[in-house]
């Protein structure tokens, strides 16, 4: 049997508030990531929907980050 072990997601604009990062860019960043890296979709009423993540999420979106500087600083 198969158990979840998520009991928490935190969403795209808390984590990249707790980051000091844009929401924006932080989502650009995300888009690269699967469910398998800890980013899941939340849907609302309507078309109200919302990426957030588990904790390894947020594990994964840091090193996702650190890895994206490093390659503009890169190209500088």
């Amino acid at each position: 049997m198969h158990v979840n072990k998520v009991h928490r997601v935190t969403t795209i604009d808390r984590v990249a508030a707790d980051l000091g990062e844009s929401v924006d860019w932080s989502h650009d960043v995300a888009m690269g990531m699967d469910a398998e890296d800890g980013v899941i979709w939340v849907y609302g009423p309507g078309d109200d929907q919302v990426m957030a993540f588990t904790d390894f999420g947020i594990e994964t979106l840091v090193e996702s980050i650190k890895e994206h500087r490093s390659l503009s600083d890169s190209k500088s």
